[in-house]
């Protein structure tokens, strides 16, 4: 592929900021490209007030250069966005890297009284602070605002924080003003990408970096009715969007930004197309969004209008169906519509549908498909769904016609009607694929979310589990003063093993990788680990090349082996190696249907290698270790990552899919 050319404005901050985005997308996808500077109405008019100039002042000059094809992308700041949205023909996304969004105050006097604002809400709050101060109109690039504060002109300005920082200008920061008192734009400290809506390569591009908008069905009526698969999501969510039909206590607990959109009849918090563009708009910014609607979405909920949506600007999603109040109010009441001696069907219809065909849904019919076909002119489009919501479910698709030679022979639903012309495009670099995920609660649900974030499906079956050998017994007397742990694994075990107080824990820990540390955190101890190289290897780097007098408690699983606690021997610590678990493999049992293995250990490895699982699919290997283990079992990985974590093993798989050039 032929470099990417990517417009960014001509500013010092601009083009420091859009090498910097670059150098990281050429590292995470292996892609190159072109930087064209370019200029914009914001630089070269610096008279005009900030806060009466059009949404576009910044981007216009990039948007043109984009819609003539002059550009296949612009970098600008989030911020710079128009706050009406982009021009028709063009497309957008948030970067992944994101700088301090606190704005701040640089001052030449303890207590200014012209100070420079170039927003309302700077505005605001500089009259709130210095209800005393002259407020005066602040433009120009960063070099340029400093320099009119160094000459007089000012006596202090408020500026983005991140800007200085980009700039390497953070010591000229007199104050950073806290979020509860200056709440920053959304995009402050975010660098957004725009492109030609439709070009595949930008498309694929931002694949790897949004995640998959989930829509869950809350059921109705009560919390409890909601799926165990929307609780997850609910829990792991950045935001929900959420109906008004659902039980509050839904949401109760939940960490994520909550925004209520609900319609009911005559009184709607927002249109239909507003909640559309709502959702598409925080995908694109790579937050994780649950779209939580009352009962079952795809029935009367509407589900369609957002999906397509997303659908067209090739935008992933996932969809957990729910209870609906068809369920609820027959199943649950003993109204019951399939009473064996009462009835062998029921009706579903609403008078509010703009369409006039409906679809019949026959349950159990495979076996008198001739019958039911005589019931329906030959061309009636019908589907049969067999496995419906399994790791294997099949869709035949096909016309009454061609029903009887078509049917599969598993069991299924069978749909006649116009529902059964439809269904969801695959999207995302993963594009429908299914992931066996093969490791230990803790990795496989982080996995999983990365395999659904990236448009994949994952299918969660351990290969091995963990079995305790010893107890963690540590005597005061002992002193040990580093405590090593190298997997999330061995400090789960280590916390349900602990046979004394929680304070006899050494009160430093050495840890591989953000995920044993995430294990560890409510501890609160002083923790260390590697940058980037997350196995043993990476924390011996990290730690002294002289341990002389250290005491250290280390805690690994059986196939570890000894050659860590050696070497921190051999650097002069006194090391306690404590074997505290051993990995067994599970009973064989059926794989499940999958196009690609996800692998967190080599003791997985050899387990998978083992198995009867089909050899030859796409394996995704944690890190190094596990690599290397595929690779003496013959077996050679797609997808190794730079990090060792869950999440950037499936990015790197992604990566691979979507530029197989450059994996």
């Amino acid at each position: 592929m032929t470099p990417l050319r990517i417009g960014a404005r001509d500013s010092a901050l601009s083009l420091i900021q859009a090498r910097d985005a670059l150098a990281r997308l050429t590292e995470a996808t292996g892609l190159t490209f072109d930087l064209v500077p370019a200029s914009s109405p914001g630089d070269r008019d610096l008279a005009t007030d900030l806060r009466q100039t059009p949404g576009d002042f910044f981007t216009r000059d990039l948007d043109d250069a984009l819609l003539r094809g002059d550009l296949d992308a612009a970098l600008h700041s989030a911020k710079d966005l128009p706050p009406e949205g982009l021009r028709d023909g063009l497309d957008w996304f948030w970067l992944p890297w994101r700088e301090d969004p606190r704005d701040c105050l640089v001052a030449r006097v303890p207590d200014p009284k012209r100070i420079g604002v170039s927003s309302a809400r700077r505005d605001a709050w500089a009259a709130r602070r210095f209800p005393n101060a002259a407020r005066l109109t602040l433009r120009g690039a960063i070099p340029e605002r400093l320099a009119r504060l160094d000459r007089g002109d000012y006596d202090a300005i408020i500026v983005a924080a991140a800007a200085l920082r980009r700039l390497g200008l953070q010591e000229r920061i007199t104050e950073y003003i806290p979020l509860g008192e200056l709440t920053p734009p959304p995009g402050q400290g975010v660098l957004a990408m725009t492109f030609r809506r439709g070009d595949p390569r930008l498309r694929a591009l931002r694949g790897l970096f949004v995640k998959a908008v989930r829509f869950v069905g809350a059921g109705v009526g009560d919390a409890g009715l909601c799926t165990v698969a929307g609780l997850r999501e609910l829990r792991l969510a950045d935001v929900v969007i959420y109906d008004a039909l659902l039980d509050p206590a839904l949401l109760e607990g939940i960490r994520a930004e909550r925004l209520y959109v609900g319609k009911r009849s005559g009184a709607h918090a927002l249109p239909q197309a507003a909640i559309t563009a709502l959702i598409g708009e925080r995908a694109r910014r790579g937050e994780r969004v649950v779209r939580l609607k009352g009962g079952d979405p795809g029935i009367f909920g509407r589900l369609a209008e957002e999906t397509d949506a997303l659908a067209a600007d090739g935008l992933p999603f996932r969809v957990w169906p729910g209870v609906s109040a068809l369920a609820a109010a027959t199943t649950a009441t003993g109204m019951l519509l399939t009473r064996r001696e009462a009835g062998k069907g029921f009706a579903v219809g609403t008078p509010r549908a703009a369409g006039g065909g409906s679809t019949d849904v026959w349950f159990m019919a495979l076996g008198l498909a001739d019958e039911v076909a005589r019931r329906y002119p030959p061309e009636t489009p019908c589907a049969v769904v067999s496995d419906a919501g399994a790791p294997g479910q099949t869709i035949w698709r096909g016309t009454v016609g061609a029903l009887h030679a078509g049917t599969p022979e598993r069991p299924g639903l069978l749909l006649v009607g116009e529902a059964a012309t439809h269904g969801f495009p695959a999207l995302g670099p993963l594009a429908g694929r299914r992931v066996w995920v093969t490791s230990s609660p803790g990795v496989a649900e982080k996995a999983a979310a990365a395999v659904t974030d990236l448009g994949g499906v994952p299918v969660v079956r351990p290969l091995v589990r963990f079995e305790p050998l010893a107890e963690v017994k540590i005597r005061p007397s002992k002193g040990y003063n580093l405590l090593v742990v190298t997997s999330p694994t061995a400090a789960r075990l280590l916390l349900e093993r602990l046979a004394c107080p929680i304070q006899y824990l050494p009160k430093r820990l050495a840890v591989t990788g953000p995920g044993t540390a995430e294990v560890l955190a409510h501890l609160h101890i002083d923790t260390l680990a590697p940058e980037r190289d997350f196995s043993a290897r990476g924390l011996l780097a990290a730690l002294p090349g002289d341990l002389t007098g250290a005491k250290i408690l280390r805690v690994r699983s059986e196939e570890a082996g000894p050659g860590l606690a050696q070497a921190l021997k051999a650097r002069g610590a006194k090391v306690k190696d404590l074997v505290l678990y051993r990995t067994v493999g599970l009973p064989e049992t059926e794989p499940p249907p999958h196009e690609a293995v996800f692998l967190a250990s080599a003791s997985a490895a050899r387990a998978w290698a083992a198995s009867a699982a089909p050899k030859g699919r796409d394996l995704i290997a944690l890190g190094g270790p596990t690599a290397e283990a595929l690779r003496a079992l013959g077996h050679a990985p797609a997808a190794v990552p730079r990090t060792q974590t869950p999440e950037a093993a499936i990015r790197a798989y992604a990566r691979a899919l979507a530029f197989p050039a450059h994996a």
